[in-house]
């Protein structure tokens, strides 16, 4: 029962990212891509933490923590960059 139910979530999970990325290619403004890029790393972030219930390992446990950093800091250098139009500001002394 709980094996059907794991295999559902992750089918489910593959939907949304599946319409998440459509978001991606066809949002209309760049604020909507961020988002989709946002909703398909915690997607993928559950989807992994599925597997790893399936597989009765906590190998992925790591992996999963490393994408959360990643997706995170990537979301607010994108939003960042939408906003001021650079990443990272230098003061020069010139």
């Amino acid at each position: 029962m709980i094996q059907t139910m794991l295999a559902i979530s992750v089918v489910l999970f593959a939907v949304t990212i599946a319409i998440a990325v459509l978001r991606l290619i066809i949002g209309p403004s760049m604020p909507d891509r961020v988002i989709a890029m946002d909703v398909i790393g915690v997607n993928l972030l559950a989807t992994i933490g599925v597997v790893s219930i399936v597989y009765g390992t906590k190998a992925y446990l790591e992996v999963i923590l490393i994408l959360g950093i990643l997706s995170f800091i990537s979301t607010i250098a994108f939003s960042k960059y939408i906003e001021r139009g650079v990443i990272v500001e230098r003061k020069r002394d010139r």
